[in-house]
């Protein structure tokens, strides 16, 4: 087979590689470097591949150990929510924790290929979720291969065994431990979307009008009493209306007559942030990831590193006026 054609059958797997070194490290950037390691790895070797398995199946091993390597290198990633506990507005102050390796958002179309079957692609949505994403962070790096390849993957026990070099027994232990974590800190529920169903698209655009005009009456009339804001690398996170319309009529002032452009990440609504400039138009100023419940908004995460963030999800540098 010529090295083209290799390349080839190889990369036909990348986005679905991607998806499950995502969910394994919490990292968009750090997916798509191990899925690159795994294709070169991959590439290098392929004429002492023999056929045992199928291909998926031999880059799902070589991508599950490049993720465990990783794993065991370094400290897991997190929400500002699993450090702290929410700050009141009057206490709010925004601290920056360099040592803290946050959890970080992803575009769908990184992760989540293209597939016939809508239940496949519910899950898809489901389980990469930054609720979801994040309560992974908290399982051992095998117990996180075992549960990804099982319950989101739908992998046979024997064939984790296999990938894993271990037994089917202890396959169903590492799962059984995995689902006992999760349930100590179930992952909070959030509507996935996309598309975006007529309740959904109703919601964002009272949202986007609420924001945009910095009505604080519309904005709180649209979010839970106990929904949630938080700003990474800030570890600051607040809780409830009225804090959250608090803090933005505030130190969030500044984000008056702002603009937002839609885009989707990790399988929920969200909106480029970009920022009045004082020399016209308006310049990035965060990914906004929103997560909804029942109609009405239940989380706002502001990633704010936005020269990591903009061009990932291909977004203009700026917007004019």
């Amino acid at each position: 087979m010529s090295d083209a054609a290799v390349q080839d059958q190889l990369e036909q797997y990348r986005t679905e590689l991607t998806g499950y070194c995502y969910r394994m490290l919490g990292s968009a950037f750090e997916a798509e470097d191990a899925v690159q390691d795994t294709m070169v790895r991959a590439w290098r070797s392929f004429e002492k591949f023999e056929g045992r398995s199928s291909v998926r199946s031999w880059l799902y091993r070589i991508a599950t150990n490049v993720c465990l390597d990783a794993l065991n290198a370094g400290n897991r990633r997190a929400r500002p929510m699993d450090l702290t506990a929410p700050t009141p507005v009057a206490q709010a102050q925004l601290n920056s924790r360099p040592e803290v390796t946050w959890l970080e958002p992803v575009p769908d179309g990184r992760v989540m290929p293209s597939v016939a079957d809508p239940a496949e692609t519910a899950v898809a949505r489901e389980t990469v979720r930054l609720a979801f994403v994040a309560a992974l962070q908290h399982l051992p790096p095998k117990q996180r291969a075992v549960l990804i390849l099982r319950e989101v993957l739908a992998w046979k026990a024997s064939e984790v065994a296999e990938l894993l070099g271990t037994s089917v027994a202890s396959v169903n232990s590492a799962l059984q431990r995995a689902r006992a974590t999760l349930a100590e800190s179930e992952p909070a529920r959030t509507d996935t979307a996309d598309p975006l169903d007529e309740e959904q698209r109703k919601l964002l655009d009272r949202y986007v009008a609420a924001f945009e005009g910095y009505d604080m009456a519309a904005l709180t009339a649209l979010l839970h009493e106990d929904a949630t804001l938080s700003m990474p690398p800030y570890d600051l996170w607040l809780r409830g209306h009225d804090d959250i319309t608090g803090w933005m009529l505030g130190v969030g002032e500044v984000c008056r007559g702002s603009r937002l452009v839609p885009v989707v990440a990790n399988g929920t609504p969200a909106f480029a942030h970009y920022h009045p400039d004082p020399e016209g138009g308006f310049s990035p100023w965060a990914l906004m990831v929103i997560e909804i419940v029942d109609g009405k908004v239940s989380g706002i995460t502001s990633f704010l590193d936005v020269k990591r963030w903009f061009p990932l999800f291909d977004l203009p540098e700026r917007l004019e006026a």
